[in-house]
């Protein structure tokens, strides 16, 4: 079975009530753990910003003080996952500003993080790539958020 493109998916939703559309939504959750965590921002966090990103950066916090550090190799794997979930949430989010926040918070913990990324090319690599990235998201901000975080990117 090929998937509909999104334009003839709305095309149909369009056409549906507000009770089938209830359902659809109901089922869709049922089938992947992201679908229904992005429910969840939509219905219940996306009013509260704020508070989607502090949820975020104590998931952040509770992760890193978990990762094992016997070897590198433990670390950089729980890094990559730490990243990869944070990536998601940034996903559900879509606002640059809580891009940047979360992004600069993980930053920020990888730096602090013992034994030091210094000892590991590949996480030095990685903390070096997302900053790069925040430096790339703030150009786009307006002015005034630009030098609010740049002034916070100069402590990297």
């Amino acid at each position: 079975m090929k998937a509909v493109s999104v334009v003839t998916i709305k095309k149909e939703l369009q056409h549906r009530s507000t009770d089938e559309l209830m359902q659809l939504c109901l089922r869709l959750s049922r089938f992947k753990k992201e679908n229904k965590e992005l429910l969840t921002y939509l219905l219940f966090e996306s009013d509260d910003e704020a508070g989607y990103i502090e949820s975020v950066k104590v998931y952040i916090d509770d992760e890193f003080e978990s990762i094992n550090i016997d070897s590198f190799f433990y670390i950089r794997k729980s890094v990559r996952k730490i990243l990869r979930n944070v990536k998601k949430y940034i996903r559900y989010s879509q606002k640059k500003e809580t891009e940047v926040e979360l992004l600069l918070y993980f930053c920020e913990k990888l730096r602090d993080f013992k034994p030091n990324i210094k000892r590991s090319t590949q996480l030095q690599n990685s903390y070096n790539r997302q900053l790069l990235l925040v430096k790339k998201i703030i150009s786009g901000l307006h002015e005034d958020l630009q030098y609010d975080y740049n002034i916070m990117l100069e402590d990297f």
